[in-house]
């Protein structure tokens, strides 16, 4: 027998006792098939064994052969979900931005504004975050650009590769660069689908809750990187960036235009109501449309990325069997009532919810699944327990989001490590570290902040 047959075979047991063993008397049938294919679905998250698009294939079928869900159309109920269909919209405008030329204009203006100081060259990178996640939502997009354009520049700079400076701006682009995505909601996969999980937020709602916590751990975070390498922003560099100073092309202005009009109906969402799937759409028609669009219908077919579309659906199929089927609530009973003490301690429950985040996050590379996993998990925590299950899911997002252990948890990652700045113990270092800082923020940030809100604790 092959070896990869050998890996699924170790990773299919674990689930097929759970299937197999008799079930405690309050556990409901589907509830134990939903937790078999659950455990299924960290083995073959974990271990990567098969593509994450494929993973979320056999997850599907795995819900429905198993009797997990009732019906077919239950199996695939993360497909009728509009979210999904907003990430196809997202990602084709940051597909559009890249082809267009337009975000490769706006990163080298931003390289020539450092004028061979590294601390200013740090510092446009970070500022240039929150700007190019308006263009750019998708963090993989993002950072496969920048890597490129900021490579260059130390290239020209004479900066050896792994040097501290490239460490910190390669490190700033593996891990700070996410955060500024998740600030909107409009900023990719996790965004996205954490709020569709906790209850299809607005933007102007999941902006007010995230801005105050993900702009203090994004900005201790920088102070980190900035730290630990700071030997290499001493001195001058003798920094020579190509400028674009011809105008903006047909293309360019056509995507800018379309780019913008999307960004304002997301942002005035509290006029107008529409789900945000719909600003998203409409910036996908007009990007493929004949005369006006800038991409062709192959473009979009070849640089889309597909599995995400097939990993986010899947991931919602499986919280929402979580949650019909008496699993989650199952669990946060049965855990509210064997630690009875988290039904007085609302700060312990968040704690406790923590460090289930950090060691599912440490087994779960795939961010999706990990969403899909936890959150259901943590909103019947705290209705079990007593505490907000909106503040429960939020904990756990951030808790989740705000570390990368291994280059291979994230696709963006991989862009950077590739590059050969980095070392996966010097990222792994920067994850235990964010670990920390996440749940310091939590504590010290987030939940004072939102009660003064309004999203009290209890």
């Amino acid at each position: 027998m092959s070896r990869p047959l050998v890996r699924l075979a170790l990773i299919a047991l674990p689930a097929l006792a759970v299937l197999i063993i008799p079930a405690p008397a309050d556990l409901p049938f589907r509830a134990q098939r939903v937790l078999a294919v659950v455990v299924l679905a960290i083995g073959l998250w974990s271990t990567e064994v098969m593509a994450a698009g494929v993973t979320s294939i056999v997850v599907i079928v795995a819900l429905i052969l198993t009797g997990a869900v009732p019906t077919v159309r239950d199996g695939f109920v993360g497909f009728a979900d509009p979210v999904p269909y907003f990430l196809v919209g997202v990602l084709t405008i940051g597909l559009a931005v890249s082809k267009s030329g337009l975000a490769e204009r706006i990163a080298v203006l931003l390289i020539a504004r450092a004028a061979g100081r590294p601390r200013r060259l740090y510092v446009e990178l970070l500022l240039a975050f929150p700007l190019l996640t308006l263009l750019l939502p998708s963090a993989t997009t993002r950072t496969g650009i920048l890597v490129h354009v900021y490579d260059q520049a130390l290239e020209l700079a004479a900066v050896p590769r792994g040097a501290p400076l490239a460490k910190a701006i390669m490190l700033a682009l593996n891990s700070i660069n996410r955060l500024a995505s998740t600030l909107l909601l409009t900023g990719g996969i996790t965004p996205v689908e954490a709020a569709a999980l906790i209850g299809n937020m607005s933007w102007g709602r999941w902006f007010w809750l995230m801005v105050a916590p993900y702009s203090v751990l994004l900005a201790i975070g920088a102070g980190l990187i900035y730290w630990q390498y700071r030997a290499g922003f001493r001195g001058q560099l003798s920094l020579v960036a190509p400028v674009a100073r011809t105008p903006l092309s047909s293309r360019e202005l056509r995507t800018l235009l379309i780019v913008a009009g999307a960004a304002a109906l997301w942002l005035t969402d509290g006029f107008h109501h529409w789900h945000p799937v719909i600003p998203a759409l409409v910036a996908w028609t007009c990007l493929l449309a004949p005369g006006i669009g800038v991409l062709s219908w192959n473009e979009f077919e070849q640089g889309l990325g597909w599995a995400n579309l097939f990993v986010i659906a899947s991931s919602l199929s499986l919280a929402h069997a979580l949650i019909a089927s008496g699993a989650s609530a199952w669990v946060a009973t049965h855990l509210a009532r064997d630690v009875p003490v988290l039904a007085t301690s609302p700060l312990l429950v968040v704690v406790v919810l923590l460090v289930v985040a950090a060691v599912l996050r440490a087994l779960i590379p795939n961010i999706t699944g990990f969403l899909a996993t936890t959150i259901p998990l943590a909103m019947s925590v705290g209705t079990a327990t007593g505490v907000n299950p909106l503040v429960c899911g939020l904990v756990v997002t951030i808790a989740g989001d705000a570390v990368l252990y291994y280059p291979a948890q994230s696709a963006s990652s991989l862009v950077v490590y590739q590059r050969g700045h980095l070392t996966a113990p010097e990222i792994l270092r920067f994850g235990v570290w964010m670990t920390l800082l996440a749940a310091l923020v939590v504590l010290v940030v987030a939940l004072p902040y939102w009660m003064a809100i309004g999203v009290p604790l209890r």
